[in-house]
C-alpha cells in the first residue's frame, strides 16, 4: 500500500493566478489491475449468494431483522482480516473517521434503498436498474479520481449496461415505467453506491482494507440495531445460521470488494458487477426453478463479453506501467 498522500496533478490556470491542483491517483501496474479483477470476480460471486440468501429469509422474516443479521455476523470476518493486519490499534490511529463515518452512512442507505426496491417491483427491474452504478462511476472517477476513461472502456460499459436491459427487456420490464418509487430507489441505490465506490478509491491510499471493512461493519451494525424494534420474529435454527452464514460472506465479500477497488482504476473494475445478473440467474434455477429465457441467456453472454473485453484490454494489450 502507498505510504505518501495521494500524489496531486498540476493543471493550467489563467495568467495571474496561483496554479490548480488536483486528485489524482497512482497508475496501477499491470499485474496490479489484474489482481484487482480477479477480486471483483470473487467478491460479486460471494454477493450473489448474499442477496439469494437475503432473498429466501426476507419471505420469512421482517427486512429489519434480515438487515441485523446480515450487518452485525460480517463483524466476525472483518475483525479476522483487521487481527491479521496489525490488529485493532488501527482503528484507533486513522486520521480519517470522519470519513468512514460519511462512507459507512451512506452504504448503509444504499442497501436499505435496494432492498426497499425489491419488495416494490420485480427483482430483475430493480437489479438491472442498480447496474447503472457503473455508468455513474465512470463519470465520476474522471473528476473525482483522475482517471482517464478511454472509448473502448465507455463503450464496454455501456454494451455491458444494454445486455442487462436485454434480460429484464425478456421478462416485461419497466412495464410499470421507470418513474416509480422502487425504480427512484433502486437509482437512488446505484448513484449512492457509485459515490462509495469512489470514496473506497480515495482512502485506499491510507488506509488499509482490513480497516475500511471493519469501520463498515461497525457503523452498518450500529444503524441496524436502531431498526431493529421495528419488528422481530425469532428464527428458527436453520434460519438463524442461514443468516448468520448471510453476514460471514457479506464480510468476506466487502473485504475482496475493497481490495479490488484498492489495485484496479474504479472504472475497469467496477463494470464486472455485471456478472451478478448471470450468478444470479443460475442461482435462481437452482433454488427456485426459474428457467430463463432465450433473450435472458443472449443479455448474460453481452454482459460476461463486455467484462472479458475490459480484462483483454487491461491486462493483455496494456503495456506495463510503474504503479
Amino acid at each position: 500500500m502507498p505510504a505518501n498522500p495521494a500524489p496531486l496533478e498540476t493543471a493550467r490556470s489563467l495568467p495571474g493566478l496561483a496554479p490548480m491542483r488536483r486528485f489524482v491517483m497512482p497508475v496501477p501496474s499491470r499485474e496490479e489491475v489484474r489482481s484487482g479483477i480477479y477480486y471483483m470476480l470473487a467478491s460479486v460471486f460471494v454477493f450473489s449468494v448474499v442477496n439469494a440468501l437475503v432473498k429466501w429469509e426476507s419471505a420469512r422474516y421482517p427486512l429489519d431483522e434480515v438487515v441485523f443479521f446480515r450487518c452485525s455476523f460480517s463483524l466476525l470476518p472483518a475483525f479476522a482480516f483487521l487481527a491479521r493486519g496489525g490488529g485493532a490499534g488501527l482503528l484507533l490511529r486513522t486520521r480519517r473517521f470522519r470519513e468512514h463515518l460519511g462512507r459507512g452512512v451512506l452504504q448503509f442507505v444504499s442497501m436499505l434503498c435496494v432492498f426497499a426496491a425489491f419488495s416494490l417491483m420485480p427483482l430483475a427491474d430493480a437489479v438491472a436498474i442498480t447496474f447503472s452504478a457503473p455508468l455513474f462511476l465512470t463519470l465520476l472517477s474522471i473528476p473525482m479520481l483522475g482517471e482517464r476513461v478511454g472509448p473502448h472502456r465507455w463503450g464496454a460499459v455501456l454494451v455491458g449496461f444494454l445486455g442487462v436491459l436485454l434480460m429484464v427487456r425478456s421478462g416485461g420490464g419497466f412495464t410499470g415505467g421507470v418513474a416509480s418509487l422502487g425504480a427512484l430507489l433502486a437509482l437512488a441505490s446505484a448513484a449512492i453506491g457509485a459515490n462509495v465506490t469512489i470514496a473506497v478509491r480515495r482512502m485506499t491510499l491510507t488506509e488499509t482494507s482490513a480497516t475500511l471493512v471493519a469501520f463498515q461493519a461497525l457503523i452498518a451494525t450500529a444503524l441496524s440495531v436502531l431498526l431493529l424494534p421495528v419488528a422481530w420474529t425469532t428464527p428458527s435454527w436453520l434460519d438463524a445460521l442461514l443468516m448468520t452464514a448471510t453476514g460471514l460472506c457479506a464480510g468476506i465479500g466487502q473485504f475482496w470488494w475493497t481490495q479490488a477497488f484498492r489495485f484496479a482504476p474504479a472504472a475497469v473494475a467496477a463494470p464486472f458487477s455485471y456478472l451478478t445478473m448471470v450468478w444470479s440467474l443460475a442461482l435462481g434455477y437452482l433454488i427456485w426453478g426459474d428457467v430463463p429465457g432465450s433473450m435472458l441467456v443472449g443479455g448474460a453472454v453481452v454482459v460476461a463479453l463486455s467484462g472479458l473485453y475490459i480484462l483483454y484490454r487491461e491486462t493483455l494489450r496494456r503495456t506495463p506501467q510503474p504503479a
